[in-house]
């Protein structure tokens, strides 16, 4: 394949694409390998479960297909659109906004950054395509409800383009229903006293984290650099985003463990501040974690975009302002030992969607469609609420300047794509489990390898 990657074409379960997969993670991830081979081996076990969970943690393995891949609705415009990047099933879910509203919406910014709009939109469908697979839908039911996603997608693109909007937009409470909405209501349960209670035990009259598994004391030379690259965060945190009575007052910092597939290996603190007042229930955990090489980034060829930011933490802050409409006003970026790091508030109402309940095409659909529409909103917010320099023009407009009057050859072209790249991602999950149980992953190689 020489990394061509051909939706066309048939499945390729060659001996060249299993090294080209070898390769690519190798590239992806080496220097966290290094740092952290356990931590890598676990991940992988952790992808070798399925070959969804195979797809979650190998978003650089998309790019190194898709790179390649010709793209008929790229042009200067749009080819250069803030993307979420790793835009899949499981990364959508609830947070409050910085107006104090339960808002429905994307939830991961890791890979944020800037490439072409149908990267977002392919990998999405993609991991829809998979999803559908692994809960027995036919083909035939996965072609039908594919184009729910993609088709409210367009549709909301075309509204903000012809009616304006998208700051104002948002799925929340008062404009959803079904499993959204029961999602939203969920996370309405949940209170800021019930996460710290789970977090933090009582030390006189202060919290302070509590011991566990994955907590870890620091030394005093650590302590010292984490809470001077606090200091330093605070500086990042835009004027109008600061609360007038907080004093940020640091109560306990810890080590933390990972966060996910797709952190393995990433250094991570948490910082216990206090809140918007001295009451003992208003205490704030920051997340300070660092940020990872964007997977689009590493395909993108056009320096400017890289040369905007400092570094990934720094990215993944302004990538996030970006696409959220209204963000963590906590949002912020540091360095410790000269590596970016990204600083979030650890939130209470976080909720992600669990696929589990869904289980027919019929349940399926009305989820796709409020999905498609909040992945239209972080596109077209984006251009009003991140640097001119990089988008200087209404993403909306530019959207459906390749989309209107095409809009079922866009949908064609996508469940195409979603139909040959899930059944490309079952043969590479394979192809996978094959190369790591067998040791042919350097840096993560068992230990009884020789």
């Amino acid at each position: 394949m020489d990394g061509m990657f051909d939706p066309l074409e048939t499945t390729d379960r060659s001996s060249e694409r299993q090294d080209l997969i070898v390769d690519t993670l190798e590239n992806a991830f080496s220097d966290l390998m290094s740092t952290a081979p356990a931590a890598f081996r676990a991940k992988f076990r952790k992808m070798a479960a399925s070959p969804f969970a195979f797809y979650r943690g190998s978003a650089s393995l998309f790019y190194s297909d898709v790179a390649s891949m010709e793209d008929p609705w790229a042009d200067d415009r749009t080819s250069r659109v803030w993307i979420q990047g790793d835009l899949h099933a499981e990364n959508f879910g609830t947070y409050m906004d910085s107006t104090g509203r339960l808002v429905f919406d994307v939830n991961d910014f890791d890979e944020a950054y800037l490439g072409h709009f149908t990267w977002d939109v392919l990998r999405f469908v993609s991991s829809i395509a998979l999803m559908g697979w692994q809960k027995a839908l036919s083909d035939e039911d996965i072609g039908a409800i594919v184009p729910c996603y993609v088709d409210a997608y367009v549709s909301q693109v075309r509204q903000f383009a012809t009616r304006g909007g998208d700051s104002g937009f948002s799925l929340k409470l008062d404009n959803t229903d079904g499993t959204v909405h029961d999602v939203l209501q969920r996370a309405r349960l949940r209170s800021r006293a019930a996460m710290l209670a789970s977090m933090t035990d009582r030390d006189g009259y202060n919290r302070r984290f509590r011991e566990g598994p994955r907590v870890r004391r620091l030394e005093d030379g650590e302590r010292e650099k984490v809470l001077a690259a606090y200091h330093v965060y605070l500086g990042t945190i835009p004027d109008d985003r600061r609360f007038a009575s907080l004093d940020y007052g640091v109560k306990d910092v810890v080590g933390s463990g990972g966060f996910g597939i797709g952190s393995a290996g990433l250094p991570a603190y948490s910082v216990l501040i206090e809140g918007r007042s001295e009451a003992w229930d208003n205490d704030i955990v920051l997340s300070v974690k660092q940020g990872n090489v964007a997977a689009p980034s590493r395909v993108v060829t056009d320096r400017r975009i890289m040369e905007a930011f400092e570094h990934h933490g720094h990215r993944t802050a302004v990538s996030q302002r970006a696409l959220q409409a209204h963000a963590d006003p906590l949002l912020g970026h540091t360095e410790i030992d000269g590596v970016g790091f990204v600083v979030s508030e650890v939130s209470p109402y976080t909720n992600d969607l669990d696929w589990e309940g869904l289980t027919e095409p019929e349940e399926v659909v009305p989820v796709l469609d409020y999905l498609g529409r909040a992945t239209a909103k972080a596109h077209c917010v984006s251009d009003s609420h991140a640097d001119a320099t990089l988008v200087a023009w209404e993403t909306e407009e530019a959207l459906m300047t390749v989309l209107d009057g095409r809009e079922a050859e866009f949908t064609e072209w996508c469940v195409r794509f979603a139909h040959r790249y899930a059944a490309q991602a079952r043969a590479d999950h394979s192809l996978f489990v094959d190369a790591f149980r067998n040791n042919a992953i350097e840096g993560v190689r068992s230990s009884r390898a020789g």
